[in-house]
């Protein structure tokens, strides 16, 4: 199977069969010693940098609306020299995205802080798969999305109005699985929300929220995955 879908189009997904194999990934294992060189170079530049687990494809087709894979769980170190080498590399990145829309219709997205990998780099408040946001082996999407928001802004999506079904985006740099969640609140109100909780924070995640109302309505240090997705929901596709 391998990696086999359409890539720079956006999909409609009713399920996500994607698998963690307890095994280890063969990127991991045949790079060990260039991980480790490479890690030691990464938290020279970025101490706070923490080697928790993530997870990498080895596999990922869609199939009559599905989504069905195979990963690996790794250590942010693998993650990070597959990053600088992820051409012909047998492994690819899958993620999730809670899309955000407020009572104004309008999105709530965040920049991320200054000591991160991405920092001011403007997305959904997400990150990778962990191995926690597994079920008996299968990954729980919306876990990951609601675990993901609650963490870096502080707000609770598990009651939220959820879109009917996923959609997806793969692309070079990985593949994103999407799905609308819709708050009464105003785009300005949860600003506020996530800023207060922001400034509660030690060590935030992220520097703040960032306000999307209109599919021109670009903000600088946005990703290049996001521009699709702003499109995708201001063109009233459900």
């Amino acid at each position: 199977m391998n990696f086999d879908l359409p890539r720079n189009v956006i999909l409609p997904v009713d399920a996500v069969d994607v698998r963690l194999d307890p095994g280890p990934h063969p990127f991991a294992l045949s790079n060990a010693a260039a991980i480790a060189e490479n890690w030691r170079r990464e938290i020279a530049a970025n101490p706070a940098l923490f080697d928790g687990a993530v997870v990498l494809l080895a596999e990922l087709a869609y199939r009559d609306g599905r989504l069905v894979g195979r990963c690996h769980a790794v250590n942010y170190s693998t993650f990070m020299l597959w990053r600088k080498r992820r051409e012909n590399s047998g492994a690819e990145h899958a993620y999730a995205h809670a899309v955000l829309v407020a009572g104004d219709n309008a999105l709530v997205a965040i920049r991320m802080g200054p000591h991160t990998v991405n920092a001011g780099r403007v997305y959904f408040a997400a990150g990778s798969f962990e191995p926690i946001d597994f079920r008996d082996g299968l990954v729980d999407v919306d876990f990951n999305m609601i675990r993901e928001v609650r963490e870096e802004t502080g707000l609770d999506l598990s009651t939220a109005e959820r879109g009917q079904r996923y959609h997806a985006l793969s692309t070079a740099s990985g593949t994103v699985i999407f799905r609308r969640y819709r708050v009464a609140e105003s785009a300005d109100e949860l600003a506020r929300r996530i800023s207060a909780f922001v400034a509660t924070e030690t060590d935030p995640e992220i520097e703040g929220p960032v306000i999307i109302r209109h599919a021109g309505d670009l903000p600088a240090g946005l990703m290049p995955h996001m521009k699709p997705l702003v499109e995708w929901h201001f063109g009233g596709d459900r």
